[in-house]
């Protein structure tokens, strides 16, 4: 099992600061730092997910980064193949790759010539053209939404990067079972997981993959605090604010509390299949992030 860490939403003031965070939260047994992806989320916000990711492997001689989620359908996927190559070549066996339709900001789909209506049937074509690229293969790609001619992309990353896919649908789930390593889930019960990790594994044998080391994850905000109560009062308006929608339509999947509270909440998604988890964590200082995800780590893993 393994568990990350995300960076805080409003970012790091300094260079040093971002130094520190990466760094405790080595020292802390954490797994991997974690980072969105947007080009312009809700009136020009979010950071680059590769950029940011690059960065953030700089910055610790060893601690992973995932990708969580792209946004691949907004991109050429050659182009992708080309930085996730030179990623896994600078930090071998460091990166996650996960990968998602997006979709809670349409107009963010808009201001790069991309019909909303189409990002699933892009991010498949998309996907259909990085994976064989990202194994070393060469492709000779004529589809809807790509031409990618007789295209190599080398190095091949070595250790493989593992591709997740996002969403909650079940198209993002069989997605994930033609496509991915594993589901990568938010926003849902341990029942809705087990379901989904289900059907991921029954497509992938539907269509003949065998063999895939999965990688199924669930990605979550939590709120710590001394109590539930305090963890809300953190966690909501801290929510409220990235999503421009009130906690009420959170609240459900976002545990808040001690670590321990939080940890039991997480569990039955360990005995769903969860082998990953990427925390939000809200506290009232970056250590109290760090320390409280580790903790969080610490029981799981116990």
């Amino acid at each position: 099992m393994r568990v990350g860490l995300s960076i805080p939403p409003v970012g790091f003031a300094t260079h040093g600061e971002a130094v520190e965070y990466v760094h405790s939260a080595a020292e802390a047994g954490l797994d991997h730092l974690v980072t969105a992806d947007h080009v312009a989320f809700h009136g020009g916000r979010g950071r680059d997910g590769l950029m940011t990711v690059s960065w953030l492997a700089g910055l610790h001689p060893t601690i992973g980064v995932y990708v969580g989620v792209y946004l691949l359908a907004l991109r050429h996927p050659v182009a992708v193949a080309r930085q996730v190559s030179t990623l896994a070549e600078q930090a071998p066996g460091r990166l996650t790759f996960g990968v998602g339709v997006g979709g809670e900001d349409r107009h963010e789909m808009e201001v790069v010539g991309v019909d909303p209506a189409t990002r699933g049937r892009r991010t498949n074509e998309a996907l259909d053209v990085l994976r064989p690229l990202l194994a070393g293969e060469t492709v000779d790609h004529h589809g809807e939404f790509y031409e990618a001619p007789d295209v190599s992309v080398l190095p091949a990353p070595s250790p493989p990067v593992p591709i997740t896919v996002g969403g909650r649908s079940n198209a993002a789930v069989e997605r994930a079972g033609r496509r991915g390593d594993g589901w990568l889930a938010s926003w849902c019960s341990p029942g809705r997981f087990a379901e989904g990790v289900s059907l991921a594994e029954a497509t992938a044998d539907e269509v003949g993959r065998s063999g895939v080391s999965w990688r199924h994850g669930y990605q979550v905000w939590v709120g710590l605090g001394d109590n539930p109560a305090d963890g809300t009062a953190l966690l909501a308006p801290a929510m409220e604010k990235f999503y421009g929608a009130p906690w009420s339509a959170f609240e459900r999947y976002s545990p808040v509390g001690t670590p321990a509270e939080i940890a039991d909440w997480l569990r039955p998604f360990v005995d769903a299949g969860a082998v990953d988890f990427n925390l939000a964590p809200i506290a009232a200082t970056d250590a109290e992030r760090v320390a409280g995800a580790a903790e969080i780590r610490r029981l799981l893993i116990a």
